[in-house]
């Protein structure tokens, strides 16, 4: 009992931390999804190598969307004219960044690692585009249809409403914010809560199990810390803002900064289901391309954070979390209490809606 009491505790100081940085992400997520229009990209990622997998990138890294709910928007993007490249680039740069997890990096991490977290999934979705579209083949299979797509990302903890970017040309601009607000503090939360509460779960267990010696470990095994997180990362289900607590944790525990980084760019951009739908989707050459380059870019950028920390002789365990110490505790308090309700009535209401659904039926 002692044990699941010291785990919630610390979970729970965690989870005070963070609070605030989440409302916040979530609200300028919402403004984003009001105005930023799908249709009006597309057009530009179809002709040429290099171009149109940049803008992709780009276009993708402030989207708040999951590793499996990006999937419906790239295919998308795909069967509106927009090369294999391009798509992959934008499944990449998506899922590994979000301003939600930017906002979340800077309270639980440190500004070195906030910065280079969306540089780092920039470089790995543009690598990713270039080498497919110079190196695969723009021929795999037909498109699935939305139906197809839905039914094969139902069990990655990704509701399909977490998939649409458009927003209505004849709305007033109060509306579209309204609009916006609804799908951050609604469906947003809703498919994020999930797996950023595991998320900070496990930060508590691994805050209190995990030896403090860590440190002398790491240091004797960079390598080694990296190839473990880039195996642990990849076939799980972790979305950007659920993998923080769960990297701040382990360097806090005195796991490398460039390995905890390794966990932060596979983990979002890749899991067991997002890896059949890349091949189903593309073909058994581009899964193998999209595999290859997020393990070699995630490994190389892990290398260069830690001679970056080492250079600028900063200790990461000692900086990462100050962020959170911006705010007293009252303001903390306040923060999760609303966050905390808002889950809540997301959950209750979620779980009303499938009850006269199934009633219905």
């Amino acid at each position: 009992m002692f044990i699941i009491y010291e785990i919630l505790k610390e979970s729970w100081y965690i989870y005070l931390d963070v609070a605030i940085y989440m409302l916040f992400g979530f609200f300028v997520a919402g403004i984003l999804y009001v105005f930023f229009k799908a249709d009006k990209i597309k057009q530009y990622l179809g002709t040429g190598k290099i171009k149109p997998v940049i803008l992709a990138a780009l276009f993708g890294i402030p989207i708040p969307l999951c590793s499996c709910g990006v999937v419906p928007v790239a295919t998308g993007l795909k069967k509106q004219g927009a090369n294999s490249g391009a798509a992959l680039s934008f499944m990449i740069a998506t899922p590994e960044s979000g301003v939600d997890s930017i906002a979340v990096s800077w309270a639980m991490l440190d500004p070195i690692m906030t910065v280079i977290r969306p540089v780092a999934g920039f470089i790995t979705a543009i690598s990713t585009g270039i080498a497919q579209n110079f190196f695969g083949k723009d021929d795999g299979p037909d498109m699935p249809d939305k139906q197809t797509i839905k039914i094969e990302t139902s069990g990655c903890g990704c509701s399909g409403s977490c998939c649409a970017l458009a927003a209505e040309d004849n709305e007033t601009l109060h509306e579209r914010l309204m609009r916006g607000l609804k799908y951050a503090y609604g469906e947003l939360l809703t498919d994020i809560a999930k797996p950023f509460i595991i998320g900070i779960f496990i930060a508590g267990i691994i805050t209190f199990f995990f030896p403090d010696d860590l440190t002398v470990w790491a240091n004797q095994h960079n390598f080694l810390s990296m190839l473990i997180m880039l195996a642990a990362g990849i076939p799980m289900y972790v979305c950007a803002t659920s993998s923080t607590p769960i990297a701040a944790a382990l360097i806090l525990k005195g796991l490398n900064p460039g390995a905890a980084l390794v966990f932060l760019l596979a983990g979002p951009a890749t899991n067991a289901a997002t890896i059949n739908i890349v091949k189903n989707i593309f073909n058994t050459r581009a899964l193998v391309i999209y595999l290859s380059m997020i393990c070699l870019c995630s490994l190389a950028m892990g290398f260069f954070v830690d001679f970056l920390y080492n250079i600028l002789d900063v200790q990461a365990s000692a900086v990462v979390g100050q962020a959170s110490e911006l705010f007293p505790e009252s303001i903390q308090l306040i923060a999760a209490a609303i966050l905390t309700g808002l889950i809540a009535f997301n959950m209750v209401s979620n779980f009303r809606q499938r009850a006269r659904h199934a009633h219905a039926s």
